[in-house]
């Protein structure tokens, strides 16, 4: 029965019309008296004057007065309903009246009422932003505004849709009103529709009238986003709406993933209620091949802290696997975000209960019970060490995270790119030992999981420093092989140049297993000499400098030297770029250029090997990165590394130097055999070998 020209809403001839043809059947706007009493109750006092405006034939004044709230004034353009509404409470609510009344000039006196209740009214009217509507609007918030008392509160329940709360928020913070919009809690039922009957979510506006005083600019917006939460306080209208807007989208998310299944990859971050900031971050999986059962409709599954950046919990396909090894229609995966505290699985499980069931995907029974998945049953374990900022890489963090092993790691994050290790190193098991002994003892005092406890404050020379965490580094090592005469590398006079030093873990190798090596290690950022030196373990010899510069101008400068410029055995880059936009994240663009690319020929022993970190997810830019290089060293071997999408390229000038994969092993196993020697401290889980296998020639 409802026009589909939605500017009729605001004529009294649609609705005299509306409500002969309903009849005396309520019509409810925006849910029941139970869907919204949470809400009315919190704002609406028994005891206060009330004025309903817009009243219709709804059945929420009848509840309010059954409940307690006796003094109730509606007020409605429609004789019609008006007609109706006294007929059907003259005996059974007598104090309560109805009134035909235009609420754009309204006859009662100056601040008549504590509150005005308007539910859709605002919004049936303020249909389009022609003037003749604005206007009209501008009347009735002018009207609403005359009627109340001081202190008293014009709640209007709406969509909240761009425009309406545009108008709502600017008409009252301009007349110097506190502003809070609060969002309707929708219930079970409602959660668990598959087609529900709003696609946005009903909000609640809580305009508080405050005295005008004369030269004050004080303006107060906030927004409670949880039935019993706190509000939070927002900076301006703008911020106010974009907030509004957020849980919007939310919302239809929600309703989406209701409909149907496989919307492909979905990611939303859950954040706290009184901060703002991020807690949580979901990443929604489903497996359409699972054959559908009673209890295998939904599953969330809590990833332990730390571990967020591992393959199978921080990239698509790992999450599409996690989700059809668990055998359910949908997951959910949970990343715990650093900063944020947790008690521990079960304050989590209640936390999240409630607002993940708005994710739950149709079919699934109401009552059922949503199982809480995690690796061994707990949260695991966050340590942020130090947190800084860098002029050049910005926010980061330095954090010791449990591993699976229950080995401890630790690793250097730019919160700029939260879910990418930059650099990592694991600690040895002395330090670990104690960690494990001080966790034990604070659960006993039932203390936060994520607190900066557990480890010693600067544990520089606790870094186990013959283990590669990296993959990739392992593979950038294992690349020496294809040097001549591999097992007699530790007692030949070996020059490196690394660009890119991070936590130094690569350099650092290279000069603890190579004891007649010689390295230039270049990096850009100050700040990441220091944080390598206090944090990893580092530090400078007369066999290791670290030269702060870029590495563009560095090798630029070296290749201008003439017959004087130096020539490297090993050349390698390990540096990442600050430009999100581009399809590649390591180098950045300007270190694989042809002519840079031609400056490092010219400083490359010519049985030397270039070896480059190559992260890029753009397979054009990729294959142009590769003919660029090959052009400039013919000889490229190209690794890999499984799970991840970096690629080590191993490049060389002498195309008639090419190994076989059978003879790279071979010299890969005599290189490992030398490391090998009793003393030496090899991490015997480090295969050099294996780091080859996959090996192919450009």
């Amino acid at each position: 029965m409802l026009t589909t020209n939605s500017r009729e809403f605001g004529s009294v001839d649609y609705w005299e019309k509306f409500f002969q043809q309903r009849g005396k059947k309520a019509f409810e706007w925006y849910g029941t008296y139970l869907e919204l009493c949470g809400v009315l109750h919190k704002y609406i006092k028994p005891r206060e004057k009330v004025l309903v405006i817009g009243c219709g034939n709804s059945e929420l004044s009848e509840q309010l007065y059954d409940v307690g709230y006796k003094d109730i004034v509606n007020i409605d353009i429609s004789e019609v309903v008006i007609k109706q509404m006294k007929e059907r409470n003259a005996t059974r609510r007598p104090q309560m009246s109805f009134l035909k009344m235009d609420m754009t000039q309204m006859e009662f006196p100056n601040a008549s009422f504590q509150v005005v209740l308007d539910k859709g009214t605002l919004d049936a009217i303020l249909t389009d932003e022609e003037e003749k509507t604005l206007q009209q609007v501008d009347r009735m918030l002018a009207e609403v505004g005359r009627v109340l008392q001081v202190g008293g509160r014009y709640l209007c329940i709406s969509l909240a849709q761009a425009h309406i709360l545009k108008k709502a928020v600017g008409h009252f913070s301009r007349e110097g009103w506190m502003v809070r919009v609060h969002q309707v809690a929708s219930s079970q039922d409602q959660v668990l529709e598959a087609e529900p009957r709003f696609p946005l979510p009903v909000f609640a506006f809580i305009m508080t009238k405050f005295r005008p005083t004369p030269g004050s600019a004080l303006q107060i917006f906030e927004l409670c986003a949880q039935e019993q939460g706190k509000p939070t306080r927002l900076e301006s209208a703008e911020r106010l709406a974009e907030a509004v807007r957020e849980r919007q989208q939310y919302a239809w998310l929600c309703s989406q993933l209701r409909r149907k299944a496989g919307l492909g990859s979905v990611s939303l971050d859950l954040c706290d209620g009184d901060t703002g900031e991020p807690r949580y971050t979901l990443h929604v999986v489903d497996s359409p091949t699972v054959k559908p059962s009673r209890d295998n409709h939904f599953a969330i599954f809590i990833i332990p802290q730390g571990r967020e950046t591992e393959w199978l919990f921080g990239m698509e396909e790992g999450r599409k696997q996690l989700a059809a090894s668990a055998g359910f229609r949908r997951l959910v995966t949970v990343a715990l975000h650093r900063g944020q505290q947790y008690e521990g699985m079960d304050s989590i499980q209640a936390e999240l209960s409630a607002r993940v069931m708005e994710l739950a995907p149709a079919g699934m029974p109401a009552q059922q019970q949503v199982p809480f998945l995690s690796v061994g049953g707990d949260i695991g374990v966050r340590t942020v060490q130090h947190q800084d900022r860098s002029p050049l890489s910005g926010d980061y963090v330095i954090e010791d995270v449990q591993g699976d092993d229950r080995r401890y790691f630790r690793r250097l994050i730019f919160l700029s790119s939260r879910n990418v290790v930059q650099s990592e190193a694991r600690l040895l098991k002395e330090a670990s030992h104690r960690a494990q002994k001080k966790r034990k003892k604070d659960r006993k005092k039932q203390r936060p999981a994520d607190t900066a406890e557990h480890l010693p404050a600067a544990p520089g020379q606790s870094i186990d420093k013959s283990y590669l965490c990296c993959e990739h580094h392992k593979a950038m090592i294992a690349g020496l092989a294809l040097l001549r005469n591999p097992e007699l590398l530790l007692e030949t006079p070996l020059a490196l140049l690394v660009v890119g030093l991070g936590g130094g873990s690569l350099p650092l190798f290279v000069h603890d297993h190579f004891p007649k090596s010689c390295i230039d290690a270049v990096e850009i950022d100050p700040s990441m000499l220091e944080v390598a030196t206090q944090w990893f373990g580092f530090s400078q010899s007369d066999r290791m400098k670290v030269h702060i510069a870029d590495g563009l101008d560095y090798i630029s400068s070296l290749a201008g030297g003439g017959e004087a410029r130096p020539r490297y055995d090993v050349i390698m880059f390990d540096v990442d770029s600050k430009d999100p936009t581009l399809g590649m994240s390591c180098p950045p663009a300007a270190f694989v250029d042809q002519p840079f690319l031609q400056k490092v020929k010219s400083i490359l022993a010519p049985d030397g090997v270039f070896i480059l970190n190559l992260v890029c997810r753009d397979m054009g830019l990729k294959d142009s990165v590769l003919a660029g290089l090959k052009a400039v060293f013919p000889l490229l071997y190209v690794r890999r590394i499984e799970d991840e999408v970096n690629e080590i390229l191993f490049c060389q000038l002498h195309p008639e130097q090419k190994l076989a994969l059978p003879e790279l092993l071979e010299m890969a196993q005599a290189l490992e055999r030398v490391l090998r020697k009793p003393g030496r401290g090899w991490d015997d889980t480090y295969i050099l070998s294996d780091m080859l296998k996959t090996v192919k020639i450009v």
